[in-house]
Formats: structure tokens, sequence, C-alpha cells
């Protein structure tokens, strides 16, 4: 809805008007717990429905995940703290990180900067220098960004990079085994070899560590399997001659409304750059996200791609009204993909944390499964593990 208008009077699909749900939180009591669901979070400071739709959506958008099992504190730090702040989540995130008029919520702050460790909290991020392609982005306010020849660029880049560096790189080899050696140095086993490390920067999921840790890890391989993800369908659709309804970056879908279907990404009106010289005037690219926290249970265990095409193509029609067939379509299904920061997620890092720091492991994890699971904090977070090395 356009904000305007539903701040001040009801617009679909929320029966009140927004304005209502920012005088709830400035009259709540900030929580007293140390975590709690976003679901019941939203709920407490903002009412049911921004609960059951708007956080309920973004959890979907973001995590393909359940806002009833998400952590607040984890997946939404700056909604925790701007509460512990300043009583009030508008006027926390108003007024900035500045000194609080209560006490416990003084405490509340402190407490929640002090759990864990650089080496795997945000704490960790605060330091690291921005480039001037990051200062930029911040300065003209970038909201989305992409590479011209798509993601793949960036790997590929990396790789142009490091080789003429020396950096000896070894593709599509996975780790079979990490071992400790007597002289304290890593050995991490290969299909064709090993290699001996003195310290190993491991950015693999939290899950697919832990079963290559060694026995005496086993504390800490405990804690990463408890670090679950889920998995989603992405379907690429490309139209030609059509005209979408709406404009914007694209639209989710809560899941009272639809479990199996999280959203649906307006690509081409996101970037028109990525259709094509071939495509023309009239082409649309969509993506279709399916699944996350819903996957078995909308689909079973196992899904044949074109159940899951016709799906997203059925989407499409119902809520775009885009009734023709595809001119192209591209199916995948990623696997345990993104991780769920579920209720407690900050105080599995914080054990996880001080079981490197109490065994004195030459290891800095990074990645997607502790501190954020975008692109752009999984660079923060291998940045910030490579700053902490180099002193």
């Amino acid at each position: 809805p356009r904000p305007r208008r539903a701040l001040l009077r009801p617009v679909p699909p929320f029966s009140r008007a927004l304005l209502w749900s920012g005088v709830q939180d400035l009259l709540t009591p900030a929580g007293t717990e140390p975590d709690e669901s976003v679901h019941a979070f939203a709920q407490r400071r903002f009412g049911r429905e921004a609960a059951d739709i708007a956080l309920d959506s973004l959890c979907r958008g973001v995590f393909a995940g359940d806002c009833r099992a998400l952590s607040v504190r984890s997946c939404f730090p700056a909604l925790f703290e701007a509460e512990q702040r300043r009583g009030s989540v508008l006027l926390g995130l108003a007024l900035g990180s500045g000194e609080c008029g209560d006490g416990e919520a003084r405490r509340g702050v402190t407490a929640l900067r002090r759990a864990g460790t650089a080496a795997l909290l945000p704490t960790g991020k605060a330091h690291v220098a921005e480039s001037g392609l990051s200062q930029r982005a911040r300065a003209e306010r970038w909201s989305q960004w992409s590479l011209r020849g798509g993601m793949e660029t960036l790997p590929e880049a990396l790789v142009a990079f490091l080789r003429p560096r020396g950096v000896e790189l070894r593709c599509h080899a996975p780790l079979r085994r990490l071992r400790r050696r007597h002289d304290g140095r890593w050995e991490l086993a290969l299909p064709d070899g090993s290699v001996t490390a003195d310290h190993v920067v491991c950015a693999l999921p939290a899950a697919a560590l832990a079963e290559v840790l060694p026995e005496e890890a086993e504390p800490l391989a405990r804690e990463l399997r408890s670090i679950t993800a889920v998995s989603v369908a992405v379907v690429n659709l490309q139209y030609q001659g059509v005209v979408l309804p709406v404009t914007g970056f694209g639209h989710l879908v809560p899941s009272s409304e639809d479990p199996a279907l999280l959203g649906i990404v307006y690509d081409s009106v996101a970037f028109p750059e990525h259709d094509g010289a071939a495509a023309g005037s009239g082409s649309v690219r969509l993506t279709v996200m399916l699944g996350g926290a819903w996957f078995e249970r909308s689909f079973g265990a196992t899904v044949a791609l074109s159940e899951l095409r016709e799906r997203a193509q059925a989407a499409v029609r119902e809520q775009l009204g885009l009734q023709q067939a595809p001119t192209r379509t591209i199916v995948r299904v990623h696997q345990a993909c993104i991780p769920q920061y579920t209720l407690g997620h900050w105080q599995r890092t914080e054990r996880i944390a001080h079981f490197l720091a109490e065994q004195h492991l030459p290891l800095s994890l990074i990645g997607a499964s502790y501190t954020g699971v975008s692109v752009n904090d999984c660079i923060a977070s291998a940045k910030a593990a490579v700053e902490r090395l180099l002193g």
C-alpha cells in the first residue's frame, strides 16, 4: 500500500490505519525476555495484523522462514536493540544509539553487545574499513545492487585476482575431514590428497562443517548441527509482449494466504539491463520463490521440477494476470540454502565462540550460518575475519 495513505486510513490487507500500530509501539513497555520470536515481538509492539502480514511476509522474503520460530534478536537486531535502548522500536530507530534514560534498557543493550565474541557476532564487523564503492552505496542510499554479468561475476573476479598472486585454488574438492595435528596445525583431507594449514577460515554451512570436525570437537559440532537451514525452489520465468500491472521490486505472500509461495521478484523492473539485447521491448523477467520452511509440507520430500514450474506459472497468472505461457523457464531447487536463526541463536553462537576461544582453535567461522544471510553479510563477515587475523 502507498505509505501515506496506509498511515492514515485502512488499506487492504490491513483493517486499520498503520498509524495505530505506531501508537501501540509508543505506549507498549519494553520486553524483558532475552530473546523472542519475530512474530511475538511484532504482535506485542505493533499488533496482530502487523505480525501476521507484514513481519510474516518479511521473514519469508529474507529467510524463507517462519516468523513464529525465528529469533528477533538474531534476525532483526536493530529492532531488538531499539526497543532495549528507548523502550520503543520507533523511538529507538529515530533517536539512534545515544544514552538511554532507563537503566534496565541500558543494561540490556550492554548485555547484547557482550554476547559472544568478535569471532562470530556483529561487533567484529564494526571496524572493517569500507571500500570506496561501499561508501558510495551508503551515500547514494542504494537499496539493491547487481553485477552486469550476473552474480557469477563475483567468484570469477576473485579467481582472476587471486591466481596471479600465487593463491592455490582447489575447485570441486569437497572437504572430507578436518583433523588437528600434534603441532597444532590443521590437516584438511580432500578427495585428491590433503592440505596442511596454520589457520582455517571456514565458510561451509554449519551443518556441513559439523560432519567433518574431529571427535574432540563434538561439543562444537553439536552446536553447529542445531543451526538448521531450509530449501527453496527458485523458478525464473521470461515473458514476451506483456506488461506488468504493477511496478516495484516485487511482492511477498504471507503464510496465511499461501504457505508454498514465498513471493515473486520483478527482475525486469529492478534490473532491465539483464533482459538481454535480444529480448526487445515487452520482455518481462520474474523470479518465483517457493517452499522455504514450508517446502516439505507443500511439495513432499521429493518433487518434480515440472510441478514447481507449473506452480510458479499458476502464481503469476493468479497474482499478476499474465495468462500466456513464458518463453523461457529455469527451475532450480536449492537444498538447505538459507540458515534459520531460531530462538536462542545468539546463545548458540556465543557457545560456539566460547568453545573456539577456550580450545584455542585456529578456526574462523564465516558465511551465512551465524550473523547474517545476505551476500553483504557474508562479505562483511569474511572481511572482519581476515582483519582479525592480520591484526
